[in-house]
Parts: structure tokens; sequence; C-alpha cells
């Protein structure tokens, strides 16, 4: 018994032994087939194709991932742990990217709506020229209806909405191309000041901010644009139906010319036959502003006037001569329907006065402190640079 226990110790031994060499063998075999064969294609191996398929995936998008990283971080391009980029001041660029080359600067922008995928290049198959603007509210959706209508394809529409609602608009077709930005009970100037600046509008060579109750069944707005270009007008508006909502006669249509630069009103009220309101003017219920006049009419957009009034007789300072570059298109002309339907987005302060009563009061408010500021900054810029009043 003794001597059969010890036998079948002694073969248990052996077989660990012969199972531990296999071992050691099978690893040192295998380390000298890896480093002779190191990459081996999956194209070759006979996988079932969903396995390969997977893999390639796997593969090519680590793949990709490098790629993207190095693209991602350009010091990676420059040799250890060194970066490449330079050291950057260009005093001509635009303030706050004095740090960048030139050639990465962009610093204009417009509101051409882009795919999410595809190449960028391939994005537009137009471009707008001009940009047409609308302060609305969902009640007059088919008056702006008709007058988008008006506007080819060379127009982009933007409504700012001041009662928030933006997707009911979408019972229209031209509205799913359209720019929406939605911002309760705010006016057309206060949207302008914030969305409309210079370097975004830029793309267009015309800019229309209008009201939305305008009558345009006698108006094209290519028709349009081909004679502010005629004539060389860079502020104007479209002439007003004499018999709606006429406050000045400059703005009043003539039916026996394509477009007038003057006119006569009430005596004393004009001290210069060369300003307004008889000529150098036009209403703030449709301009149309040149891409270089509006670069200046933004600048005088205060932030808290949100009204806009005065802002009609101060324009002539942003093109010259004014009483040349600023007119009124005859022959493509508007109805002013005056419907206060902003005033019923107010507040009074009395139980005694309509909503609309206290925006009326503030836009009159707004036209003293306007006047008074412009007076105010041409006083200081006399007496900075010591020239006598003119």
């Amino acid at each position: 018994m003794g001597s059969a226990h010890r036998s079948g110790g002694v073969k248990r031994s052996n077989d660990s032994t012969r199972l531990i060499l296999t071992t050691i063998m099978g690893m040192v075999f295998g380390y000298f087939i890896g480093i002779s064969c190191p990459s081996v294609s999956l194209s070759k191996i006979n996988l079932p194709s969903n396995l390969l398929s997977s893999f390639d995936v796997s593969i090519y998008d680590r793949a990709d991932h490098r790629k993207y990283m190095m693209r991602s971080f350009p010091e990676n391009l420059g040799s250890g742990n060194t970066p490449i980029t330079p050291k950057i001041y260009v005093p001509t660029n635009p303030r706050g990217a004095e740090s960048l080359p030139p050639g990465i600067v962009v610093s204009e922008s417009d509101f051409y709506l882009r795919r999410l995928w595809g190449q960028p290049s391939e994005d537009l198959t137009s471009k707008p020229k001009y940009l047409v603007t609308f302060t609305v509210g969902y009640g007059q959706r088919h008056n702006i209806d008709a007058c988008v209508r008006k506007f080819s394809e060379d127009f982009q529409i933007l409504l700012f909405h001041y009662d928030g609602r933006t997707n009911e608009w979408d019972q229209f077709k031209w509205s799913r191309l359209a720019i929406h930005v939605s911002i309760k009970k705010q006016t057309k100037w206060w949207y302008a000041k914030r969305f409309l600046h210079p370097d975004v509008v830029a793309a267009y060579e015309y800019i229309f901010i209008w009201d939305e109750d305008l009558g345009v069944e006698h108006f094209d707005g290519d028709k349009y644009i081909e004679l502010v270009k005629k004539h060389g007008l860079e502020i104007s508006q479209p002439g007003l139906e004499p018999n709606n909502g006429l406050t000045w006669q400059m703005t009043k249509r003539r039916g026996d010319v394509e477009v007038h630069k003057d006119t006569e009103e009430k005596p004393g009220w004009c001290s210069d036959p060369h300003l307004p309101p008889c000529a150098a003017f036009v209403e703030i219920m449709a301009p149309v502003f040149s891409r270089e006049a509006w670069r200046c009419v933004w600048h005088m957009i205060q932030n808290d006037l949100v009204h806009g009034w005065g802002l009609d007789f101060a324009l002539r300072r942003c093109v010259d001569p004014a009483h040349e570059k600023i007119g009124v298109v005859d022959s493509q002309w508007i109805v002013h329907q005056v419907i206060p339907t902003l005033g019923e987005q107010g507040e009074s302060g009395r139980r005694d006065k309509a909503p609309w009563e206290g925006v009326r009061d503030r836009c009159k408010s707004e036209w003293a402190q306007f006047q008074d500021r412009l007076v105010s900054a041409d006083k200081s810029y006399l007496a900075q640079n010591g020239i006598g009043r003119l």
C-alpha cells in the first residue's frame, strides 16, 4: 500500500512538470511568431461578415479619432513638447482679436441657414442679397403673408415676434425658410439694436426695417431695389397713400414721378429746404437702408430709447449730401393701415388710460430725450475739439 501511494505521487509530479514545460514552450513560440508577424490583416481571416464589419468600424473609428485629435491640436505638429503657435499681435484686427492671424479672423456674419451635414461649401444653393425684417404679432399674420409675397428669393425674411408666438407661422411655406426671433413686448428698434449689428448684416446690400401694418398691393420688392439704385438712395421708403396714416408731406406719394427727394411743408416748418422735414427725411415705419448707411444709423440708436422717435430727423447725419441720398420711392407705394397692435402690449399705469396711451406717452418722452442727447453730444464734441458753434 505504501509503495503504491509513492508511485502515484511521482506520476502526478511528472504530469505537472510536463504541463509547465508545455506552457512555457507555447509562450516562447507565440512570442517569436508575434515579433516575426507584427500585423495581421483582418480581411484575410475568414470571419462572419457581421463580426468583421463591427471590427472594421471600431478600427476606423479609432483611426479617425486619432487623426481628429491631431488636427484639433495644431501644437502637435511641432517637435517634442515645444509648441509652434507663434506670438501674434495685429493692431488692425477687430478689437479683441489682435492675437489672431488675420487669415482666421471672421468679423462679419449673415443669416444664411446652413445644414448640419455635408460639406459647408455645398450648403448654399443661393445667397439672398437683401434683408427684410418685420416686427410682428400673430394677429397680423395674413397681412405679413401678403407682404412677404412681394419679395423674391433675393430677399431674406426675418421676423421679430413681440408676442412669443412662432410655431404657428409654419402654416406659411415661406416661414420655414425665414429667421424667427422671439422676445415678448419689445419694439423693432430694440430688436434692431441687438440683432442687426452692422457686422451681422454685412452680407446684405439693403436692409428693410418695417412695421407689420403696411398694405403692399402696389409694391414690388425687386422693382423697388431697381429704383433705389437708379436714383442713388442710401436711405429711403416707399411713398405713402395720401389718404391713409399720413403725417408728413415728404412721405406723401406723388403720382407723376418715380422718386422725390424734397417737398414743401407748412410755413415755418423748414428753416432750410435741404433739411427735415422738407428734405433728407423718411419716417421710421418703413425705412430701407443701404449697408453703408445702416452701419452709421445702428450706432445712433439708443439702447434705452426703444421706439425710435426722433431718429428720422437725425438720419441725415449718416449720408452726405443727405438731400440727394435720402428720398421717397413714389412708383412703389404702400398704405399705412395704422393698426396699433404693439400698443396693446403696453401699460398706461393709470386706470383711466388705455394701454396704447401709455405707449404713446413714452414715445413722446423718448423723442424729447433723443433730441436732448443729440444736442448735448454736438456741444461736447465742439467743446473738446475747440470748435466754435456752427
